[in-house]
């Protein structure tokens, strides 16, 4: 039993706009298997993708607050020569720095062309195998709280966890991590980013979402309607879906 990260969800008022720029900006592919539009690696459609965690671009009308979303991709570089190749091929196609408060740090921090922001980071051993995301980082304020939902939520590895962060990686360990970051500021607003669960073959939905829902989560209507999927909050109030196996 557990549910698996299998993509990140993105709201943007030009989504074939921003789809476009995650697919050039980590040289993946573009797909577009319904309504929205899918980043995954490079060759034929495939969901879910065995290692990596997508990104899903849906059209929405309200464009993004001025708020920072709570949570981003962190992308991997491999020296400090491809991280300044990275930038520039990233603000050529679009990106923008942005100002977090995160002062002086070894990282570059971008938006992409509707203002969600992400890190490129500087060469670290823990990412040299991640593939171009690092990690999929969330901002919360108690990342112990996180990680003890989390690690009876998904079935992912903990890592690590202190006062600061809790550190998630799959099973297998490849692909991305997930990063809870302690961070002062609380959240405020709807995210314009957040993951999707998908249980695993032969599990229910309804069964996954009533443990869940035991674990802590809460129901959320954010007017979807009928739909095959369910939406959600973690104890700290971060969107997420879960999704149906079919």
């Amino acid at each position: 039993m557990g549910l698996r990260p299998v993509q990140v969800n993105v709201k943007a008022v030009r989504d074939a706009v921003v789809a476009r720029f995650w697919a050039e900006a980590l040289n993946w592919s573009l797909f577009r298997p319904g309504a929205t539009a899918y980043v995954g690696p490079v060759g034929d459609f495939v969901w879910p993708d065995p290692v990596a965690v997508g990104i899903n671009v849906i059209p929405v009308p309200e464009p993004k607050p001025v708020t920072k979303n709570r949570v981003h991709l962190d992308l991997a570089t491999t020296s400090e020569a491809h991280r300044a190749e990275l930038v520039a091929r990233l603000r050529a196609l679009g990106a923008t720095p942005v100002d977090v408060g995160q002062g002086e740090v070894p990282w570059t921090v971008l938006a992409d062309p509707e203002g969600n922001e992400f890190c490129v980071l500087e060469p670290r051993e823990i990412y040299r195998d991640t593939g171009p995301v690092a990690a999929v980082v969330v901002d919360c304020a108690k990342p112990r709280a996180m990680a003890r939902f989390w690690d009876e939520a998904i079935d992912w590895t903990l890592h690590e966890v202190t006062d600061d962060q809790a550190v998630f990686r799959s099973a297998g360990g490849v692909g991305p991590y997930l990063e809870f970051v302690r961070t002062p500021d609380l959240k405020s607003v709807p995210d314009r980013v957040h993951l999707d669960l998908l249980p695993a073959p032969g599990d229910d939905r309804a069964a996954e979402v009533a443990r869940l829902r035991a674990l802590g989560a809460t129901d959320l209507d954010v007017g979807q309607g009928d739909v095959p999927w369910t939406c959600l909050t973690d104890p700290e109030g971060h969107e997420f879906c879960v999704l149906s196996p079919s």
